[in-house]
């Protein structure tokens, strides 16, 4: 995994969409490494009844297609999301879309849902070689007019293929779908894709985790929205947050005014804050990942405090290879162990202890 740090140079030579293809490739032919090292058993963790051998997940967007869903649990991810995939394929938005600010370590990309479509998804999933939890992070594709129809699509499409299935409301890059966060909106939507989960849930009796995906710009009322919605439709779990479209200050890259959602340690505390609310705002009640700004093993910890019981990442990835995934774990274990949490289920939420 250490290759990387030669591969890094060549790999920023290219532009950043051709880079992450390139990676795509590479990992589809096997040449990514395997982790070598069992996990410490403080980071085991069993959230839906699912046990995940580590709380660190791999964020949607990087393997849009369920291309690689197998390679990267190699790399040591406790899972995996794939997708965003739209039902039907579309090619996103014209290029250039994505931008590395290298002086910021971040992100900003304007994609718009590119997608080979359900079908494609689908067939990789089946495909797939290797146990490992996987999920399944569902869009709509551009142009319906009808949103909860592609949802819906998606879910049950691929209801039986994933370990727990995610509808992405909070993507900045096709136009209107954050208003699906509106309490209305994402209320009839939820009801909706719990109605579609129970008809195509291979055991009726125990379907698929149902989270939404919400993005870090929420305001109060918006946040208090959502918790009291996802309380009372009894969906399974929130992932907060998804990119940015603000500009924190300090950004230091040319880049940064490119239209689009910013990722990477920038959003941090932003995307953090917005856990932490939502954590109070259900009463803890409800799973939360915690996604966006994780680039060590002390971001995760301070995930995990604001009230994640899992945690994703992704656009570190960019800059720390596939070696961040083992660094990451290890400190998060040292965190754990030092402030005497023997599991991470006993550090979710202590800050609001």
């Amino acid at each position: 995994m250490d290759g990387y740090r030669w591969a890094r140079p060549l790999l920023h030579l290219l532009t950043p969409e051709t880079a992450h293809r390139a990676a795509i490739g590479a990992l589809k032919l096997g040449l990514a490494a395997r982790a070598g090292d069992d996990d410490d058993a403080i980071l085991s963790t069993t959230v839906w009844g699912l046990n995940f051998k580590n709380p660190l997940g791999l964020a949607a967007g990087f393997d849009k297609d369920a291309e690689v869903t197998d390679a990267m649990l190699d790399l040591g991810f406790g899972f995996v999301e794939a997708g965003s995939v739209t039902p039907e394929p579309q090619p996103g938005n014209p290029k250039p879309r994505l931008f590395r600010l290298d002086e910021d370590h971040a992100v900003i990309n304007r994609f718009g849902f590119n997608s080979k479509g359900l079908d494609y998804f689908a067939k990789r999933l089946q495909a797939r070689q290797r146990a490992g939890i996987v999920g399944a992070n569902v869009g709509k594709n551009r142009d319906t007019a009808d949103a909860a129809a592609d949802y819906a699509k998606g879910i049950t499409r691929v209801c039986g293929l994933a370990d727990y299935l995610v509808c992405n409301v909070s993507s900045p890059n096709t136009p209107g779908l954050r208003s699906l966060q509106a309490r209305a909106q994402i209320e009839d939507l939820l009801n909706r894709l719990l109605q579609a989960r129970r008809a195509a849930a291979p055991d009726p009796g125990k379907p698929p985790p149902l989270l939404a995906k919400v993005g870090p710009d929420l305001d109060d009322a918006q946040i208090q929205d959502i918790a009291e919605v996802a309380l009372a439709t009894r969906i399974d779990g929130l992932i907060v947050g998804n990119t940015t479209v603000t500009r924190p200050e300090g950004l230091r890259s040319r880049y940064a005014n490119e239209t689009g959602g910013l990722s990477g340690p920038p959003l941090m505390p932003l995307a953090t804050q917005c856990l932490s609310k939502m954590y109070r705002a259900t009463g803890g009640k409800i799973p939360i990942i915690g996604c966006g700004g994780v680039a060590s093993g002390e971001d995760a910890y301070l995930k995990i405090r604001a009230g994640a019981s899992l945690v994703q990442l992704y656009s570190s990835l960019v800059f720390g290879g596939p070696a961040l995934v083992a660094r990451v774990k290890r400190k998060l274990a040292a965190c754990l162990g030092r402030d005497g949490f023997k599991s991470v289920v006993q550090a979710v939420g202590a800050d609001h202890r």
